[in-house]
């Protein structure tokens, strides 16, 4: 619970992410030996602080900057071994932990290993369960993060003014790729990972907090929580996908669903613009209203969609719009959208292209073709459960 505070609190003196990790599990060892005899003191976070803080004190010493570090470090130190943590003062370091570990001068890899390392409190080998790589490969991503991190000698601080979108951006970024690894699991044999989705969504809830102000942060919070409330309905009893037309909502959690709509709500009194994170939070909420497949407001999400792309540019984006047009004014406007964006780079070896299109050709009789682009996404996905799904609906067509 102390792990992620110590680190930040640390980092902000010491200046480096590394070492105030190394910092913080030794107080961690020191407080496993000693708390089972003498007993957790009153204020376990102060007594884990003053003992990391004494530990970088005897590692200055023996390093080269011995005497302007120490003394800095030194004047934190006193009287300070039973004075309570200010939580202005533990809200700020985490958030510069949150913008070091998300600096856009890390890889996209680097930056998702090093957030969920520091901040999200897993070990080396969860990561690499979760993402499905090497343990070893995790362990150099995170250590090669923390050495870019000292050798480009990136501040640890809060970035101001014009810089602070381009960074909060990389940030939400990053954990909205955490969210999605787990929503909708990229490759293996779990159609998702819970675990994922709930590490992100801490994420998002504490930046919240953090950064009240800021509109897009409400925005990926409200997206994460509705689209995570239905994670009960969208695997079967022996973990096929279900598809979300044909979920039980009744088993969607009202509660996440409540707590998504209120952040949106907060994002939109706070922009008279919705960002890309709020109108995807916003087309959401248009399902998690409708108790009834039927009763979803397509025309309104069609028309989202179209904002959406105006921001975005994103053809994935335009593959969902065609979805929704779909449903709104029938297949054929689907399917004209999707040829218009067949030869768009960004979806060649995209497996949801030929999906959508395969679902969209059975819904106008042409089945022969359907089962052609359904067998088609079938090889691209590396999901063996969505492969499943997608060969069977092939076998349908026949």
């Amino acid at each position: 619970m102390e792990a992620a505070r110590l680190i930040a609190g640390l980092a902000r003196l010491v200046r480096d992410v590394g070492l105030a990790e190394e910092l913080a599990q030794d107080a961690l060892v020191a407080a496993l030996e000693q708390w089972p005899d003498g007993g957790v003191p009153s204020n376990p976070g102060a007594w884990l602080m003053t003992v990391a803080k004494r530990r970088a004190v005897d590692m200055i010493r023996r390093q080269e900057r011995y005497e302007r570090k120490l003394a800095e470090i030194g004047r934190l130190l006193e009287d300070e071994e039973e004075e309570p943590p200010d939580v202005d003062e533990i809200q700020d370091d985490l958030l510069r932990l949150v913008f070091t570990a998300c600096h856009p001068v890390l890889s996209t890899e680097a930056r998702v290993a090093l957030t969920l390392r520091v901040l999200g409190g897993l070990a080396t080998d969860e990561i690499a369960r979760a993402f499905l790589v090497p343990e070893p490969t995790v362990a150099q991503r995170i250590v090669r993060a923390k050495r870019t991190l000292a050798d480009k000698q990136i501040p640890f601080e809060v970035p101001q003014g014009e810089e602070l979108a381009g960074r909060l951006a990389s940030v939400l970024e990053v954990i909205y790729l955490i969210f999605n690894e787990g929503y909708a699991a990229t490759a293996g044999d779990d159609w998702m990972r819970p675990g994922l989705c709930a590490d992100a969504q801490r994420l998002g809830r504490v930046l919240a907090g953090l950064m009240p102000k800021e509109p897009e942060v409400h925005g990926l919070v409200a997206l994460m929580e509705i689209q995570a409330s239905r994670a009960a309905a969208r695997v079967g009893p022996s973990g096929e996908p279900i598809l979300l037309l044909e979920q039980d909502r009744s088993r969607w959690d009202r509660l996440l669903i409540g707590r998504g709509l209120a952040a949106l709500e907060r994002a939109e009194e706070l922009s008279e613009r919705l960002g890309p994170y709020a109108l995807q939070a916003a087309i959401a909420a248009c399902h998690a209203r409708a108790l009834d497949p039927v009763d979803t407001d397509w025309p309104r999400i069609a028309a989202l969609y179209e904002e959406l792309a105006e921001l975005s540019g994103s053809p994935v984006v335009e593959l969902n719009r065609a979805v929704a047009l779909s449903m709104a004014y029938g297949p054929a406007a689907g399917l004209d959208l999707l040829d218009q964006i067949a030869g768009e780079p960004a979806l060649q070896g995209y497996h949801l292209l030929p999906s959508v299109r395969g679902d969209l050709l059975v819904k106008l009789g042409r089945r022969a073709e359907a089962r052609a682009e359904f067998e088609r996404a079938a090889a691209m996905t590396r999901n063996a459960r969505e492969r499943t799904l997608l060969l069977d609906r092939a076998a349908a067509c026949a």
